[in-house]
């Protein structure tokens, strides 16, 4: 096959990148041709030339919504899928995703969209949310297959007629291993707590800080990892919290993976979710995970089984569901183990490639079985970008 993965951007790694970046590192390990096209440059597209994987940084793709440029980004993104001649195009996040699959559906190419979590989810604002809906039931004629990270979201979508049932198929992430050097002893106290997030409105860094200022009698650390808008908020709480000396801000970080390893316990307090890798790297350490019932989460995270899943916004829920993991060393490591074990068995790298190959091969089947009838649809026609400029 030859791929063409399409991501709005390349200045800051996050969970759909690294999705991105890992397939097309597989894929082409297996012998597929593999191109990435990204809005820009940056510590993204620094990684695909790491690892030895072609991009190409567009000009005019942007996360801002900006009419004229979109435009632009669109006949770009176009004048390149046509010089590459692709023979699927996968697109992730959400504009490369609105125009990508406009974009390949324009030129006749397959493509197929991953929703790394809807941005109309439960906790979104209410109007942006209503935008993205908008946008979203618009785009999803284009693809061929829409796959989404959880069953949340691919029920999410059904509900709100993004596109049908039979297009949509949930496959879950999945992550590569990591050395058995960088497994965590959640056993060991005091607890080291652990939260990897940025601070921005998803991620609900307040409420924690709250909680754990209501267990400021027991004994804990917390390290905050990553940075975003409204990190200094974040600190300005802890300081009129009193837990100053007992939480550390460690910015963005490209060693998560062997910071978790001396961690007891993972947090991920948000208000909304797809379905977070972060999550999955913790477990993957043997890890309890303390989560918010949002989004897919919950489909990770079973509740006292592997860690807890707690209401969203609720103070008094999560400094409950933490006071007995902070105090039982024991506890901790039964759900850690627990957690390394749903790894294991759900959530590899090599099932989330199996199944998303899958995807691959079944829309490329139905291409052909399709192109061997007889076709009766208008063609599409779409406006010069002078006639869109001018």
């Amino acid at each position: 096959m030859r791929l063409v993965y399409v991501v709005t951007r390349a200045d800051r790694i996050g969970g759909a990148l690294v999705h991105v970046r890992d397939l097309a590192m597989a894929m082409q390990s297996s012998g597929h041709s593999v191109t990435v096209l990204t809005g820009g440059t940056g510590c993204f597209t620094e990684q695909l030339a790491e690892r030895l994987i072609p991009f190409i940084a567009l000009e005019h793709l942007a996360r801002p919504i900006r009419p004229l440029a979109d435009a632009r980004a669109f006949f770009e993104l176009r004048h390149v899928l046509k010089r590459l001649r692709p023979t699927l195009v996968s697109t992730h996040s959400t504009k490369a995703g609105w125009l990508g699959r406009m974009a390949a559906s324009s030129l006749g190419v397959p493509v197929v969209f991953t929703a790394h979590g809807w941005s109309f989810t439960d906790g979104v604002p209410p109007a942006a949310a209503r935008v993205h809906l908008w946008a979203e039931r618009a785009a999803g004629p284009f693809a061929d297959s829409i796959i989404t990270v959880s069953e949340y979201d691919r029920e999410l979508a059904l509900k709100n007629g993004v596109a049908p049932s039979a297009k949509v198929v949930a496959v879950h992430n999945g992550m590569p291993d990591v050395p058995r050097e960088l497994r965590a002893e959640p056993h060991r106290s005091p607890p080291h707590l652990v939260m990897v997030a940025r601070f921005e409105e998803q991620k609900d860094h307040g409420t924690l800080l709250r909680a754990l200022g209501r267990l400021s009698a027991m004994p804990w650390t917390l390290e905050l990892i990553g940075d975003g808008p409204l990190l200094e908020d974040a600190r300005e709480l802890v300081r009129g919290l009193g837990i100053a000396s007992r939480v550390q801000f460690s910015g963005a970080r490209q060693d998560v993976a062997r910071r978790l390893s001396k961690a007891q316990l993972f947090l991920l307090i948000s208000n909304w979710e797809g379905f977070p890798r972060s999550i999955l790297e913790a477990m993957r350490a043997g890890l309890p995970v303390v989560t918010s019932r949002v989004g897919g989460a919950a489909e990770s995270v079973q509740d006292g089984v592997t860690g807890s899943v707690v209401r969203p916004r609720d103070v008094s829920a999560l400094a409950h569901a933490l006071e007995p993991l902070l105090a039982d060393g024991a506890l901790r490591q039964r759900l850690g183990s627990a957690g390394r074990g749903r790894y294991e068995s759900a959530f590899t790298f090599e099932r989330m490639l199996a199944q998303t190959v899958g995807v691959y091969e079944r829309v490329l089947g139905a291409r052909v079985v399709a192109e061997r009838q007889p076709a009766h649809l208008p063609v599409a026609h779409f406006p010069s970008i002078e006639t869109l400029t001018h």
